[in-house]
């Protein structure tokens, strides 16, 4: 198998509002906000639902690197109820290896409210539900062994079970890519993150504002100067500036694809992944591999949701 995808399995519930809505509920536009079960259905209940997608961060590169034509894989945890199957049947649709067996659980299949503002900034509210529940039982060593790349998101990581699952896939794989995910995320591990990035990691992928509250960076240059230290692959995504990857020491940068009709933010990230992925894992060079992810990205927010 080329790349092993370990990560949150999220129903992705697609919803418009407005930006009022936001400040009303106290939501912070362009952020993932993780909420209890009781908060998850108080909200879903004033919303009118758009759309249902097998999403999480990693799950969406991992279809996105299938629809390239690679042989590829997802490990998520989810319940055996009605959401479950419909998120393993989504997956499959998308010729996914989808290697975790579902059991009966306590608590439900996690999902995601994605509230997209009409500036099609995207604003997630996550119940993790039985996703934030993997632990190191759910990873089978062998399928990690047996992958080029195993890709890992930050919004997986937690003490505990989760982080056992973690550190499990990152012992027995072959190369690691981790995408931070999420400021939000990076604020809340920012030591365990920065640990991961220095020591464990060989692919990371960040946007600018991630990686510079990682290092407290005052100026972008000091993230080109701290990545180039690292013998590694980082690689961020800039917005409007487009894209660079700081490669053992050596800059490459992308600009964006122009005259874009932009619908919806949600996955730019996730699908920059699966095109730099696609690129590194096919022997593209790095230049191409950045081009690759750009196309990705630019082709999935001139649609609603994260999927092509």
């Amino acid at each position: 198998m080329k790349i092993l995808g370990i990560g949150n399995a999220i129903i992705d519930v697609i919803c418009k509002v407005d930006d009022q809505y936001l400040m009303d509920n106290g939501l912070t536009k362009s952020t993932m906000k993780l909420i209890d079960e009781r908060e998850f259905k108080k909200i879903l209940s004033t919303l009118k639902i758009e759309d249902t997608i097998s999403g999480g961060s990693v799950a969406n590169s991992i279809v996105g690197l299938s629809q390239l034509g690679n042989d590829v894989g997802f490990i998520g945890k989810i319940n055996d109820d009605d959401l479950g199957q419909k998120y393993e049947d989504g997956l499959k649709k998308e010729n996914v290896n989808y290697l975790y067996i579902k059991k009966k659980e306590s608590i439900f299949t996690g999902s995601c409210l994605i509230l997209i503002t009409p500036d099609s900034e995207r604003t997630m509210c996550t119940f993790l539900g039985t996703a934030g529940k993997i632990n190191d039982n759910d990873i089978d060593a062998q399928t990690v062994k047996n992958s080029e790349i195993t890709f890992l998101e930050g919004y997986l990581w937690d003490e505990g079970e989760p982080k056992n699952a973690f550190d499990k896939a990152i012992l027995n794989a072959n190369k690691i890519a981790m995408s931070l995910s999420d400021l939000f995320c990076v604020e809340r591990h920012k030591q365990s993150f920065l640990d991961l990035v220095k020591n464990k990691l060989d692919i990371i992928f960040a946007n600018e504002q991630e990686f510079m509250s990682l290092i407290n960076a005052k100026k972008f240059e000091e993230v080109v100067s701290f990545s180039k230290s690292l013998n590694k692959t980082i690689v961020i995504t800039r917005g409007e500036r487009g894209s660079m990857a700081i490669n053992n020491g050596l800059i490459y940068e992308n600009s964006i694809n122009p005259n874009l009709k932009i619908v919806d933010l949600t996955g730019a990230g996730d699908l920059f992944a699966s095109g730099f992925l696609h690129g590194y894992i096919n022997n593209f060079s790095i230049e191409e591999s950045l081009q690759e992810g750009t196309n990705m990205s630019s082709k999935v927010i001139q649609v609603l949701g994260a999927r092509l």
